[in-house]
C-alpha cells in the first residue's frame, strides 16, 4: 500500500511515496517532466509485492518537495546527489535506480557519479549515448535554427513557466496522450520560434488516453497549480552546465542496465532497435536488455504498465 511522507535529504525537504518493507532490496523510481511520484502509481505496489522496498520521490522542484530558487541548484550533480541521499535516508547500502524521461537522465548520471550507491540502473524512454562533443544547446540551435523547439523555449527563465502556470491543464492535456490519440488542429501553425508558445502547437487531444482518467489528470493539474512549473523547467536550463560538469567523468556506466522504450516515442524518433543498441553498447557495456514495445509512446510506464512491470521485475530478480 502506497504511503507518502516528508524526508530531509540533501538540504531539501522531499516528499516520497513508499511501499514495501524497510530492509528489502531498495528500488528508487525517478519521474520525469512534467510529472510526479504519481507517474509510478502502477509500479510501486507491484514491485513492493514482489519483495522490494520502493521509494518514488517528488523530484527536486516538484509537488511537495522543496524548489530552490537558484537555477544552478538543478544541475545533474544536485539531482544525482538527491538520489544517493534517498539511499542513505532509507538506511540501505545500495539501490537500483529506475528513471523515466528526465528521471532517466538522472538515473544514468546517478550511476556515473555515485557508482558505490547504485547496483543497477533501468531507464525508460531516454537512452544514454555518453557525453556529446558540443554543448547541447548549440547542437539544438544548429539543428532547429529559427524553428520552435521546446527545449530551447525552456531556456529563458520566466518565459515558459509564465505560459504553463497560466494554463497547467492545457499543457498537461496536450502532452499526456498516446501515439494514436486523435487531436484537433493546432492553433499555432507557424513553425517560427517567435510565433507563440508551446501549448497551441500540437493540437489538443479530443479525449484523454485510456491510461489517464479524469481523476489522474486532476491530480497532476493540482500538483502543478500548487507548485508551478519553474522547478522542472530549471532542469532544462542546466544542459550546458551539466555538459561542463561531466567533462572529466568516466562516461561508461559500469553497472547492469535495462532500457525500455516505445517505438513511437518521439525521443528516439528515427532510430530503430539495432541502431539504438549500437549507440548504447560502447558506453553501457553491461546493458542486459532493451525492451522495445511496439506501438507505445513516451509515457510508457503509465501507458503499458503490465509490460513495464514484467520487464522491470525480470531485471530486478535476475540481479
Amino acid at each position: 500500500m502506497i504511503q507518502t511522507r516528508i524526508v530531509a535529504n540533501n538540504g531539501l525537504l522531499m516528499r516520497v511515496a513508499e511501499a514495501g518493507t524497510v530492509g528489502d532490496p531498495l528500488v528508487i523510481l525517478a519521474h520525469g517532466w512534467p510529472e510526479s511520484w504519481y507517474s509510478w502509481r502502477r509500479q510501486i505496489d507491484a514491485l513492493a509485492e514482489a519483495g522490494f522496498h520502493v521509494i518514488a520521490p517528488d523530484m527536486r522542484g516538484y509537488g511537495d518537495t522543496d524548489a530552490p530558487s537558484d537555477v544552478r541548484a538543478y544541475d545533474i550533480a544536485h539531482l544525482a546527489a538527491d538520489m544517493a541521499g534517498i539511499v542513505d535516508e532509507a538506511g540501505a547500502d545500495q539501490a537500483v535506480i529506475v528513471g523515466h524521461d528526465w528521471g532517466s537522465l538522472v538515473a544514468w548520471h546517478a550511476a556515473l557519479l555515485h557508482p558505490d550507491r547504485f547496483r543497477a540502473v533501468a531507464a525508460l524512454s531516454v537512452p544514454y549515448f555518453g557525453r556529446p562533443r558540443e554543448a547541447p544547446t548549440q547542437i539544438w540551435k544548429q539543428r532547429h535554427g529559427d524553428c520552435f523547439y521546446y527545449i530551447l523555449y525552456h531556456q529563458e527563465p520566466g518565459v515558459a513557466e509564465a505560459e504553463y502556470d497560466a494554463n497547467p491543464e492545457g499543457l498537461l492535456r496536450m502532452l499526456f496522450s498516446s501515439p494514436d490519440t486523435p487531436r484537433y488542429a493546432p492553433v499555432i501553425t507557424n513553425q517560427h520560434k517567435d510565433a507563440g508558445g508551446w501549448i497551441g502547437r500540437w493540437g489538443m487531444p479530443k479525449a484523454l488516453p485510456q491510461w489517464l482518467s479524469d481523476e489522474d489528470l486532476e491530480f497532476y493539474v493540482g500538483e502543478f497549480s500548487r507548485a508551478g512549473f519553474r522547478g522542472g523547467l530549471n532542469y532544462y536550463r542546466n544542459f550546458d552546465r551539466n555538459h561542463e560538469l561531466m567533462e572529466n567523468v568516466d562516461p561508461e556506466v559500469k553497472i547492469p542496465a535495462l532500457f525500455i522504450v516505445g517505438d513511437q516515442d518521439l525521443v528516439i524518433a528515427g532510430i530503430d532497435r539495432e541502431q539504438l543498441e549500437q549507440r548504447m553498447r560502447p558506453v553501457v557495456p553491461h546493458l542486459r536488455h532493451i525492451e522495445w514495445l511496439e506501438g507505445a509512446g513516451h509515457w510508457i510506464q503509465q501507458e503499458r504498465p503490465e509490460e513495464c512491470n514484467k520487464t522491470l521485475l525480470a531485471f530486478l530478480q535476475d540481479l
